[in-house]
């Protein structure tokens, strides 16, 4: 009974760790009025640290205060394999922007450019998914006021979506 209570008190990081969750979340928005898509993705600090330690092949990187290259360079050089979009199925050019620091969350900002109107976006987001296979990346794209999501794994780092068109 003891135990019960506690674990019904126990504050949400409690839970966490016992049932541990892998997830980012990526959010798309079109901004009509200047042509683009405007990304923020939001990754947890110590997730991106291990998979970039690994796939740079530099256990001792620290994400915080890396040294020889800065975060924005190794994010940017990580994305470009990792993190594609296609609209209409016409790949587009993901540009880089940089990050801020957000608790134990980095939001990274990234943009695609003269954008024409489009009905279908397909989005490849396989980030952390060589540490966690249990690894989930939140899509929510929104366009013209309406938002749809994506849930993308390690088993289906790509999916598409359709907007209907009016």
């Amino acid at each position: 009974m003891i135990l019960y209570a506690f674990l019904v008190a126990a504050p949400l990081h409690f839970a966490a760790w016992l049932h541990p969750m892998h997830v980012s979340v990526t959010e798309i928005e079109m901004d009509e009025k200047e042509k683009r898509l405007e990304i923020m993705m939001r990754v947890f600090v110590d997730d991106l640290e291990l998979t970039l330690r690994r796939n740079f092949k530099q256990p001792e990187l620290d994400v915080l205060e890396p040294k020889g290259q800065s975060l924005d360079q190794l994010m940017q050089e990580y994305l470009k394999t990792r993190f594609q979009i296609s609209l209409d199925g016409k790949p587009q050019l993901v540009k880089y922007l940089g990050h801020e620091r957000d608790h134990e969350a980095f939001i990274f900002y990234v943009e695609v450019d003269k954008v024409k109107k489009w009905k279908s976006i397909q989005v490849q987001n396989s980030i952390i998914t060589e540490i966690y296979d249990d690894q989930s990346n939140l899509v929510h794209v929104t366009l013209a006021e309406t938002v749809r999501s994506l849930r993308l794994t390690r088993a289906k780092p790509t999916d598409i979506i359709t907007f209907e068109t009016k």
